[in-house]
């Protein structure tokens, strides 16, 4: 039966077209019956729209701190543009008139922290807010984001006729009407009943008046928008019988793209912002974390975690210097008991150097970042020294085998987890080789030496990612974990997390998993609407996963030998210390 209802199923010749609408750009992804990538294009808003003078996708409004948005005719255009790359023109500029505010807020946006407070209050607290939708309140939840509209531009409110969450936006412009918010993303408001996936009206009432009849009905997320509007026929020459699928959130379509079906599995996105999730049987919401319904399994969950400093501040940590032999020869204590194996450590030392200047003169962030995480100790360690050619040239890489004890936070915009403001956090760890977890001592620096600054924001990160999945139940250690995003390419970030979270990790054929994810959403939709009911999404490539574009593989060993698990272990100290000294951070200066 699983193989009447599988790929087989899909029409010949038929296409699958996924979009992913994220901060800083707009991608597409289209699947062939086989599942194969067959097409991809992205819209960089900034570089491709540069007359919205965005940065990073956004605006940041000077005047009311935390306040994040984007003007909400660009992703129209950028949906138009992204079309035009396979076919001609929309006329988008008959949208203008249409909106009741030309702006929207972004997730980014942190300024509502007062009507998050207020509705958590109005329902009992916020635990009770996270029973009820999943989630305590969070400043870029919709719900908080419409009683600030509601109670600062009432005029705006009063004159909506429907809010629309980005997919859902959308997704009605593609069907010609009103489409429906999808149960996945609807969870994501603080208004929706996680356990009966309706509308909750202790919620409703406590946001703003009159509320559940401009947000519509909720529709499962496998389930049919309607068809193209005939305008996408006329101007692309879509097929009039091509089905509209509900359109979701990044993550959730990023859980689809990875194929992630097992409970004991992680994924970590790696964007704009960094995500952790999962799948669960069950929803156990708590005091932070998100639960939402799995995408595509009705009767499962989703779990996840997410941070907002993510790659615009990784990427944004410029810390150049200058790289001698004496400094190698001093930074990675190379002598001749220890060296590069090549026996001529200072040859050795001279490519390294070679490496970073070239590095440099191209002035590329993340392969700088790369490179410079590759050689960022400022403590005594030892290496294992790789040699990998690439083309003309061949790069040293270094297989960490000791740390250090540096802990950074760095938050260039307030963050979600922990919910800290701007600012940035640095601390030593005392004396940690002979150290445990009960008597690990820090103090407070004010700055790091640029190596270890370049290694703390990597790790740092991740150090919080499984300190806060292991305290919101998520598989510790997990059995792997499936890298996403444009971050996961960089093959020392992803050593990094195989060594803290002490397990194998995967890679998949494109970091953009979300509009992979939002393709092979479109198929299962089909599919369903074909079947007249819900169909598993894993019969569509199950037994014949690599022949497809979904396959996963192993770029990360979880190591096995007696110094990898000297590794974990120190780890696992600076875990605890960092979980420690954040919850100090949340008691002075939070913001929840």
């Amino acid at each position: 039966m699983a193989a009447m209802a599988g790929r087989g199923s899909l029409p010949e010749g038929a296409l699958f077209l996924g979009f992913d609408s994220s901060t800083q750009s707009l991608k597409a992804t289209v699947l062939n019956n086989e599942l194969a990538i067959v097409a991809s294009e992205i819209v960089n808003f900034d570089s491709d729209l540069p007359h919205y003078k965005t940065e990073g996708g956004v605006y940041r409004d000077s005047t009311d701190d935390g306040h994040i948005f984007s003007p909400t005719i660009m992703w129209v255009e950028a949906l138009e543009l992204l079309l035009e790359k396979l076919k001609p023109k929309i006329n988008f500029n008959k949208l203008k008139d249409a909106f009741s505010t030309m702006n929207s807020p972004v997730w980014m946006d942190s300024s509502t922290t007062k009507q998050c407070r207020e509705i958590e209050n109005e329902v009992g607290g916020a635990l009770e807010l996270a029973k009820l939708t999943g989630s305590r309140a969070y400043e870029r939840f919709t719900g908080p984001q419409i009683r600030k509209i509601y109670q600062t531009e009432p005029n705006v409110y009063a004159d909506t006729e429907r809010i629309s969450l980005v997919s859902s936006f959308m997704a009605s412009i593609l069907v010609g009407s009103y489409a429906s918010i999808d149960e996945t993303d609807g969870a994501g408001m603080n208004l929706m009943d996680i356990n009966q996936r309706t509308w909750s009206k202790t919620v409703l009432e406590a946001t703003a008046p009159g509320l559940e009849a401009k947000l519509g009905n909720l529709a499962p997320a496998y389930s049919a928008a309607g068809q193209i509007a005939p305008y996408f026929v006329e101007k692309f020459q879509f097929d009039k019988n091509c089905l509209v699928i509900q359109w979701s959130g990044d993550n959730p379509n990023s859980l689809a793209g990875l194929t992630l079906n097992t409970p004991g599995d992680l994924a970590i996105s790696l964007g704009t912002s960094d995500t952790v999730f999962g799948i669960t049987a069950e929803a156990k919401p708590s005091l932070e974390g998100h639960v939402f319904p799995n995408p595509v399994e009705p009767g499962g969950y989703m779990v996840m975690l997410c941070y907002k400093n993510g790659s615009l501040t990784r990427e944004g940590l410029y810390v150049y210097f200058p790289l001698s032999y004496q400094v190698c020869m001093s930074l990675f204590h190379i002598s001749d008991d220890l060296h590069c194996g090549f026996r001529c450590a200072k040859s050795v030392c001279r490519e390294i150097v070679g490496c970073f200047q070239q590095l440099s003169r191209k002035n590329s962030p993340s392969k700088w970042l790369e490179f410079v995480w590759d050689i960022s100790l400022g403590q005594p360690f030892y290496v294992k020294f790789i040699r990998v050619s690439r083309g003309p040239r061949t790069m040293i890489y270094f297989s960490i085998l000791y740390i250090g004890g540096k802990l950074g936070f760095y938050y260039k915009d307030h963050e979600i987890l922990p919910p800290l403001p701007v600012g940035f956090h640095r601390y030593i760890v005392e004396s940690l080789s002979e150290a445990s977890s009960d008597n690990l001592i820090e103090h407070e620096v004010e700055e790091f030496d640029p190596p270890s600054e370049v290694r703390a924001i990597i790790e740092g990160q991740i150090l919080s990612m499984r300190g806060h999945a292991e305290r919101f139940g998520m598989p510790n250690p997990p059995k792997r974990i499936i890298a996403t995003g444009g971050a996961s390419s960089n093959e020392s970030i992803l050593k990094a997390l195989a060594q803290i979270f002490g397990c194998p990790v995967f890679t998949v054929q494109r970091p953009d998993s979300a509009s992979l994810g939002a393709a092979l959403r479109a198929a299962h939709g089909w599919l369903c609407n074909a079947k007249g009911s819900f169909v598993p999404i894993s019969c569509l490539y199950e037994g014949n996963l690599e022949k497809t574009s979904l396959g996963s593989k192993l770029a990360v060993p979880a190591g096995d030998e007696e110094e990898d698990r000297e590794l974990l272990k120190k780890y696992t100290l600076l875990v605890r210390k960092r979980m420690e000294i954040e919850r100090r951070l949340v008691e002075k200066i939070g913001r929840a």
